[in-house]
Protein backbone atom coordinates (compact mmCIF):
# COMPACT_ATOMS: atom_id res chain seq x y z
CA UNK A 1 0.00 0.00 0.00
CA UNK A 2 1.26 3.47 -0.88
CA UNK A 3 0.52 6.54 1.22
CA UNK A 4 0.57 9.79 -0.73
CA UNK A 5 0.55 13.27 0.80
CA UNK A 6 -1.56 15.68 -1.26
CA UNK A 7 -0.38 18.80 0.57
CA UNK A 8 0.66 21.45 -1.96
CA UNK A 9 0.14 19.12 -4.95
CA UNK A 10 -1.82 20.14 -8.07
CA UNK A 11 -5.03 18.09 -8.20
CA UNK A 12 -4.98 17.05 -11.86
CA UNK A 13 -1.34 15.97 -11.83
CA UNK A 14 -1.87 14.06 -8.60
CA UNK A 15 -4.98 12.34 -9.98
CA UNK A 16 -3.10 11.11 -13.07
CA UNK A 17 -0.29 9.60 -10.99
CA UNK A 18 -2.68 7.96 -8.51
CA UNK A 19 -4.79 6.52 -11.35
CA UNK A 20 -1.70 4.93 -12.93
CA UNK A 21 -0.72 3.33 -9.62
CA UNK A 22 -4.26 2.09 -8.92
CA UNK A 23 -4.63 0.57 -12.40
CA UNK A 24 -1.44 -1.44 -11.77
CA UNK A 25 -3.23 -3.09 -8.83
CA UNK A 26 -1.72 -1.28 -5.85
CA UNK A 27 -3.79 0.17 -3.04
CA UNK A 28 -3.40 3.93 -2.68
CA UNK A 29 -4.19 6.11 0.32
CA UNK A 30 -4.20 9.89 -0.05
CA UNK A 31 -3.86 12.03 3.05
CA UNK A 32 -4.30 15.80 3.48
CA UNK A 33 -6.81 16.01 0.62
CA UNK A 34 -7.98 19.42 1.82
CA UNK A 35 -4.50 20.85 1.20
CA UNK A 36 -4.24 19.88 -2.47
CA UNK A 37 -4.54 22.80 -4.90
CA UNK A 38 -6.30 23.75 -8.11
CA UNK A 39 -4.52 26.29 -10.29
CA UNK A 40 -6.42 29.47 -11.15
CA UNK A 41 -8.33 32.17 -9.34
CA UNK A 42 -10.77 31.40 -6.52
CA UNK A 43 -13.72 33.03 -8.31
CA UNK A 44 -13.21 30.92 -11.44
CA UNK A 45 -12.88 27.67 -9.47
CA UNK A 46 -15.98 28.37 -7.36
CA UNK A 47 -18.01 29.29 -10.44
CA UNK A 48 -16.92 26.09 -12.21
CA UNK A 49 -17.82 23.81 -9.30
CA UNK A 50 -21.10 25.61 -8.53
CA UNK A 51 -22.12 25.20 -12.17
CA UNK A 52 -21.38 21.49 -11.93
CA UNK A 53 -23.37 21.14 -8.70
CA UNK A 54 -26.41 22.93 -10.14
CA UNK A 55 -26.53 20.71 -13.23
CA UNK A 56 -29.26 18.06 -13.35
CA UNK A 57 -31.61 17.39 -10.48
CA UNK A 58 -31.06 16.41 -6.84
CA UNK A 59 -32.94 13.14 -7.34
CA UNK A 60 -31.33 11.89 -10.56
CA UNK A 61 -27.89 13.51 -10.66
CA UNK A 62 -25.26 14.01 -11.81
CA UNK A 63 -23.95 14.25 -8.27
CA UNK A 64 -20.90 16.41 -7.58
CA UNK A 65 -19.28 16.44 -4.14
CA UNK A 66 -18.72 19.45 -1.89
CA UNK A 67 -16.17 18.00 0.49
CA UNK A 68 -12.42 17.91 -0.18
CA UNK A 69 -12.17 14.11 -0.10
CA UNK A 70 -15.06 13.87 -2.56
CA UNK A 71 -13.55 16.41 -4.95
CA UNK A 72 -10.20 14.59 -4.98
CA UNK A 73 -11.89 11.19 -5.38
CA UNK A 74 -14.03 12.48 -8.25
CA UNK A 75 -10.93 13.77 -10.06
CA UNK A 76 -9.24 10.38 -9.69
CA UNK A 77 -12.41 8.62 -10.81
CA UNK A 78 -12.28 10.50 -14.10
CA UNK A 79 -8.65 9.50 -14.68
CA UNK A 80 -9.01 5.82 -13.79
CA UNK A 81 -11.80 5.04 -16.29
CA UNK A 82 -14.33 3.87 -13.72
CA UNK A 83 -16.90 2.62 -16.26
CA UNK A 84 -14.76 -0.36 -17.28
CA UNK A 85 -14.44 -3.47 -15.08
CA UNK A 86 -10.70 -2.84 -14.58
CA UNK A 87 -11.40 0.80 -13.69
CA UNK A 88 -13.99 -0.16 -11.06
CA UNK A 89 -11.54 -2.53 -9.40
CA UNK A 90 -8.79 0.12 -9.51
CA UNK A 91 -11.07 2.87 -8.17
CA UNK A 92 -12.07 0.67 -5.22
CA UNK A 93 -8.38 0.57 -4.18
CA UNK A 94 -8.21 4.37 -3.74
CA UNK A 95 -8.90 5.85 -0.29
CA UNK A 96 -8.89 9.61 0.39
CA UNK A 97 -8.72 11.32 3.78
CA UNK A 98 -8.86 14.89 5.06
CA UNK A 99 -5.93 15.32 7.42
CA UNK A 100 -3.82 12.39 8.61
CA UNK A 101 -5.64 9.45 10.23
CA UNK A 102 -4.00 7.80 13.26
CA UNK A 103 -3.03 4.61 11.40
CA UNK A 104 -0.97 6.58 8.84
CA UNK A 105 0.84 9.00 11.18
CA UNK A 106 3.80 6.64 11.61
CA UNK A 107 4.17 5.91 7.89
CA UNK A 108 6.27 8.03 5.57
CA UNK A 109 4.10 9.62 2.88
CA UNK A 110 5.42 10.31 -0.60
CA UNK A 111 4.70 13.33 -2.78
CA UNK A 112 3.60 12.87 -6.41
CA UNK A 113 2.96 15.30 -9.26
CA UNK A 114 3.67 19.00 -9.53
CA UNK A 115 3.60 21.15 -6.45
CA UNK A 116 2.86 24.78 -5.73
CA UNK A 117 6.55 25.58 -6.07
CA UNK A 118 6.26 24.78 -9.81
CA UNK A 119 3.18 26.98 -10.36
CA UNK A 120 3.58 30.51 -11.63
CA UNK A 121 -0.07 31.48 -11.22
CA UNK A 122 -2.67 31.80 -8.50
CA UNK A 123 -4.03 28.66 -6.90
CA UNK A 124 -6.85 27.59 -4.60
CA UNK A 125 -6.69 25.11 -1.73
CA UNK A 126 -9.38 22.46 -2.07
CA UNK A 127 -10.36 22.94 1.58
CA UNK A 128 -11.12 26.61 0.92
CA UNK A 129 -12.99 25.76 -2.27
CA UNK A 130 -15.12 23.32 -0.26
CA UNK A 131 -16.01 26.01 2.26
CA UNK A 132 -17.10 28.28 -0.60
CA UNK A 133 -19.31 25.46 -1.92
CA UNK A 134 -21.00 25.15 1.48
CA UNK A 135 -19.11 22.25 3.01
CA UNK A 136 -19.06 22.23 6.80
CA UNK A 137 -16.11 20.80 8.75
CA UNK A 138 -17.64 19.15 11.81
CA UNK A 139 -14.39 18.96 13.79
CA UNK A 140 -13.14 22.46 12.96
CA UNK A 141 -12.92 24.92 15.84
Amino acid sequence: MRVIDAEGRVLGRLAVEVAKIARKGEEVTIINADRAVISGRMEAAVAKYLTRRQRGSPQHGPFFPRGPEGIVRRAIRGMVGFKTPEGKVAFAKVKVYVGIPEEFKAQKAEKLGKGTEDLQCEFVLIGELSKQLGYYYANEK
